[in-house]
């Protein structure tokens, strides 16, 4: 029989090996050629920050890096966004062939212009995009991601997953890297694509 104190003990055991879990089989969706495929990107309509409408499509003949965060992110968000950016300096004069986008997952707070004085704190090249709610909702969906508000005391943080995601030059998904991965690896990436 399991004690109170051991169930407490096990739980964070229990909610890392499921997380895991989840990944490895994402990942075998995506791999497994005798399982199915999973679409991972497609279609999506948001704001810039000047308030002028931009779709997937913009992006056509150019990679994409796509990252879903939100302003008020402590630490996975900046890290990632970081990461993206030092990985196009590691590209040298064919970064331009690489668009990274960062599309928020709080659009409550995330407003355009919000968004676009965020993400030129990580570079200028990084096109941040939000919309309303339904709009942000539809993008998150194509590209798998989850994202939930999460009250605190003295407000709400989002919870969400953490991908970069690579997307090539006729918007189909190639690979995703975590917050976690490092830039040299990202350009790594890149540079063989570019």
């Amino acid at each position: 029989m399991i004690t109170r104190r051991q169930a407490v003990m096990l739980a964070p055991a229990g909610v890392l090996g499921a997380g895991l879990l989840g990944v490895a089989a994402w990942s075998r969706l995506r791999t497994d050629p005798d399982g199915p495929v999973v679409p991972i990107g497609g279609p999506f309509s948001l704001l810039d920050g000047d308030g002028r409408t931009v779709t997937d499509r913009d992006f056509r003949g150019r990679l994409m890096l796509v990252y879903f965060g939100y302003t008020h992110c402590p630490d996975a968000c900046p890290t990632a966004l970081q990461g993206m950016s030092t990985a196009l300096d590691g590209l040298g004069g064919k970064r331009q062939q690489v668009a990274p986008i960062f599309i928020t997952v709080d659009p409550e707070r995330d407003t355009p212009a919000v968004m676009k004085e965020y993400a030129a704190n990580f570079g200028p090249e990084i096109t941040a995009l939000s919309g309303s709610t339904d709009a942000v909702k539809q993008a998150a969906q194509s590209y798998r991601v989850y994202y939930a508000k999460h009250p605190t005391t003295d407000g709400y943080d989002m919870d969400h997953s953490s991908f970069i995601y690579l997307i090539d030059r006729q918007g189909r998904f190639l690979a995703n890297f975590s917050d976690q991965t490092p830039p040299e690896q990202i350009a790594a990436k890149l540079r063989g694509l570019v």
